[in-house]
């Protein structure tokens, strides 16, 4: 047992790791981001919107408790998270290939016969025994290194996938509640426009009946009430689907959202760094997620290398052996044996051959998807940066837009009023001030939307 043993750590001294070292494939990365607006620091010193923690950039104590709810419970992280622990469980056992294996058993035997002749007496036998094995496929080749180098990068892609997925819940959840507040702001606009509407119909009504206005007047007021009116139930819906969605996002049952900031006062940062191209490789959870799953790739070329090399076991066994169980443990009972196998694979029709090429192609396969992984990164900033730019601009002319219908809406009524205009004026200018107000809205909206789809473009939202 000595000999084998150091036989053993002779050969786990002098092995080796077959297959290629990793090496990170080039990827290409622009010097800047396109749809980027002209910063104010220089993108070397300023510290991209994506470092930040998510309750920093969504300054509502109401979302930011919502958020936290979604991280905890949400049903994607936690499926995420048994990922993790499945990872976990994997690489615990790819790793204990590595070391021996070692077995204890014990056993006690009696046995009485009966005389069945005079040349065959009746006996009796007590006997027992007790003995330790172990079993070590050396690693001289490195197959099970190689083994639990990939199975340590699938836990780390693992704990990346689940972070791309705390992120992609962040998104979700400030979205929705933006889409929430923006159905509930225009929700206020309909109700007061009604209100303000129906107060119109009634003096015209007066009017009408002094014949001071035609029917014509009554009946265009009518028309603008229930244009009104018919946008009411429609918001109302649209609300209450939106907290449904809401509560799912949170792992939680339908039910009612709690409101913070309205909509036109969700705060914005002044500008939105976005930081070196580079360093968005270093932020991204998927393109770490990527980078893992390549390392995984080739270690398991490696693995499939040393198939074609001998694989060495040993075996020993120690322990007690007697027939007599009054001297069971003794110097006399001692049993002990050893061997050294060596196996050499001869023909196996290709089967070695053809895995390492599938693990060669796999490794190509997962090479192309970290470089395409990198330039959909690239891609969703600089389109998360022209959206984001273009809804501002959008929201200020929607914002100028807005205010001449209002202003338009007020001078119509005074000249209806005086005799100076028709009640056909009036409709068309109530009509272009509400649709203003609603799009005005809308554009706040998705100013916000676009905001959230930079932050996370830039590799935002996981930290913790």
């Amino acid at each position: 047992m000595k000999k084998l043993l150091v036989f053993a750590s002779v050969i786990f001294l002098t092995g080796c790791m077959v297959g290629p070292k990793y090496h990170r494939p080039p990827a290409s990365v622009p010097k800047v981001f396109r749809g980027q607006s002209p910063p104010t620091v220089p993108a070397s010193k300023a510290e991209s919107l994506g470092n930040q923690k998510w309750w920093q950039v969504f300054k509502d104590p109401v979302l930011d408790k919502l958020i936290r709810t979604g991280i905890a419970q949400n049903y994607n992280i936690r499926i995420a998270a048994t990922r993790v622990m499945q990872a976990q469980d994997s690489l615990g056992i790819t790793r204990g290939n590595q070391f021996p294996f070692v077995s204890a058993g014990a056993g006690l035997l009696t046995e009485k016969n009966p005389k069945t002749s005079k040349v065959f007496p009746a006996y009796e036998v007590n006997s027992g025994h007790l003995n330790l094995s172990v079993i070590w496929n050396l690693d001289f080749w490195g197959k099970y290194r190689r083994e639990t180098q990939a199975a340590h990068a699938e836990l780390l892609a693992s704990e990346w996938g689940q972070r791309a997925v705390v992120s992609s819940v962040v998104a979700s959840v400030a979205s929705a509640y933006f889409q929430l507040r923006a159905l509930d702001s225009q929700l206020v606009i309909a109700k007061r426009t009604l209100a303000t509407r129906q107060d119109s119909l009634r003096l015209i009504r007066v009017l009408q009946k002094h014949g001071s206005r035609s029917m014509l007047d009554v009946t265009q007021a009518e028309q603008l009430v229930d244009a009104a009116a018919g946008t009411i139930p429609s918001l109302e819906r649209e609300i209450e689907q939106q907290e449904n969605a809401i509560r799912l996002l949170l792992g939680e049952n339908p039910g009612p959202i709690p409101r913070g900031l309205t909509i036109t006062k969700q705060l914005e940062p002044p500008a939105v760094p976005t930081g070196l191209p580079s360093q968005l490789l270093e932020r991204r959870p998927d393109v770490h997620e990527a980078i893992e799953n390549l390392i995984a790739a080739n270690a398991n070329i490696g693995a499939a290398k040393a198939e074609m090399f001998p694989s060495i076991s040993l075996t020993g066994t120690g322990g007690f052996e007697s027939y007599a169980l009054n001297r069971f443990i003794s110097a006399p009972s001692k049993m002990w044996n050893g061997a050294v196998d060596l196996t050499q694979p001869i023909f196996q029709a290709g089967a070695i051959r053809y895995g390492i090429s599938l693990t060669k192609a796999q490794w190509q396969q997962m090479v192309l998807t970290y470089q395409q992984t990198v330039q959909d990164a690239f891609e969703q900033v600089s389109n998360a940066l022209i959206g984001y730019n273009k809804d501002r601009q959008f929201t200020r002319q929607q914002r100028r837009l807005t205010q001449a219908a209002k202003q338009s809406d007020h001078l119509s009524m005074v000249l209806y009023h005086n005799g100076g205009a028709s009640y056909l004026q009036v409709l068309t200018s109530e009509t272009n001030y509400f649709a203003a107000e609603l799009n005005l809205v809308q554009a706040d909206l998705n100013e916000r939307l676009s905001l959230v789809q930079v932050y996370q473009a830039l590799g935002g939202g996981w930290q913790q």
